[in-house]
């Protein structure tokens, strides 16, 4: 049941509600001074509050910009050093690479117009687009360059800039290892000068040289030649093996010019080895077929390449290992004497003072062995003992003194030299 309207309205008693508001009326005023000063109050530590936020706030971003600058003075310092290892990264890659740009600025202003022509042939032997015409050039220039002998050996597959670093290590002497000197990977220019000369084997039997392809192989092999004859790169030379590369061309027989041309520019490489008188070069031939080559180009060769065989065939004579090999056998000792007095019999008729001069010398050498001097006394050709040649050493002394000692030598009357001076 709902309640009376009378019970909740204010209707019903209006003297008791006018004296309670008159009640609550009265006190009013006190309460709205207390409100005004809390509220100011209030409003003062508000204020104060909003202040403390704004210090901090202001301190806060002092610190943040300090720690901003902080960091980024520390990216800075981060990006010096990390510029810094690059570029001592970049200086130790160019000390390595033998180039660096001070370094090769350096030696490009000191390599002449000529000696940079000649790296670029030498880089162009690794191309055999370019390689004909460099072997053309750098063949004339063999004796012209004194360092074409390290650089030849020295370069691996590399452009002329990386050149120029195997240029700077010679010119220093050759202290240290050469730039790019890591072969395992790389296409070295001798390779290249041996590919030239293993391409024509081919064309040796049946004889299908031509022209071209001799010069051309010979030029490659003078190359070769200028290698044997440097006292730095002779050594490696021969622990290569390469001369054995060329007894196929000093094994042809064929008298046309092209074959010739390349028997006598591979016996020009054999006498750049043995120029030198070292018996490391006379050791490695004699395990080699070399001087059974040199006898038969002896006999049956031209004057030029009869000249530089027996040339051979005396300095191997003239090293006492030389002597004692020949000479061990009977067999061989025949060998090189019938050779040689078969020279003396072709002499007789067209006399030549530089062949005679040579067989001369490989006699008396001869002759310092004991039992090989017993054998000369009785085969020794009789142009030599009598007044043959007298015309042509008419003007040539020391070869007439090399023939008049032989002589000697072979008297009967000739003092035996002792076992020291024979080697044996």
């Amino acid at each position: 049941m709902m309640p009376n309207p009378h019970v909740y309205g204010h209707h019903q008693y209006p003297q008791a509600e006018s004296a309670w508001m008159h009640q609550q009326q009265q006190p009013s005023h006190q309460q709205h001074h207390v409100q005004q000063a809390a509220a100011a109050a209030a409003n003062a530590a508000q204020q104060q509050h909003y202040n403390r936020l704004a210090t901090a706030h202001n301190a806060t971003n002092v610190l943040s910009q300090q720690q901003q600058q902080q960091q980024q003075q520390q990216q800075q310092q981060q990006q010096q050093q990390q510029q810094q290892q690059q570029q001592q990264q970049q200086q130790q890659q160019q000390q390595q690479g033998g180039h660096g740009g001070a370094q090769e600025s350096a030696l490009e202003s000191s390599v002449s117009e000529d000696n940079r022509r000649t790296l670029q042939y030498i880089a162009d032997l690794l191309n055999e687009n370019t390689r004909e015409g460099a072997l053309l050039e750098l063949s004339k220039k063999r004796e012209q360059v004194p360092e074409l002998a390290l650089i030849l050996w020295h370069s691996f597959g590399m452009l002329v800039p990386a050149l120029f670093g195997v240029f700077c290590w010679i010119r220093n002497f050759g202290l240290g290892e050469p730039a790019c000197a890591d072969t395992s990977a790389k296409l070295g220019v001798m390779t290249s000068l041996l590919q030239e000369i293993i391409s024509v084997y081919n064309l040796l039997s049946p004889s299908q040289l031509t022209a071209a392809a001799s010069n051309r192989v010979c030029n490659a092999l003078a190359l070769l030649q200028c290698v044997a004859s440097h006292n730095e790169t002779r050594t490696l030379f021969l622990t290569a093996h390469i001369p054995l590369y060329l007894y196929p061309f000093l094994n042809t027989t064929s008298k046309s010019r092209p074959f010739e041309y390349l028997r006598l520019t591979s016996l020009g490489v054999i006498g750049a080895l043995v120029k030198n008188d070292s018996s490391e070069v006379i050791n490695f031939l004699l395990t080699t077929e070399i001087i059974p080559l040199c006898l038969r180009i002896m006999e049956t060769g031209s004057e030029l390449s009869k000249t530089v065989a027996i040339f051979i065939v005396q300095k191997i004579l003239l090293d006492d290992n030389g002597l004692n090999y020949i000479c061990a056998t009977y067999e061989r000792f025949y060998a090189v004497g019938t050779v040689l007095s078969n020279m003396v019999a072709q002499l007789v008729e067209q006399q030549t003072a530089r062949l005679l001069k040579h067989v001369v010398r490989c006699f008396l050498r001869l002759s310092d062995n004991a039992r090989a001097r017993e054998a000369l006394r009785q085969c020794l050709p009789q142009p030599l003992r009598d007044q043959t040649f007298s015309a042509v050493l008419r003007d040539d002394a020391a070869t007439k003194r090399c023939l008049a000692q032989l002589l000697i030598n072979l008297s009967e009357n000739a003092m035996e030299p002792s076992v020291g001076q024979l080697g044996l």
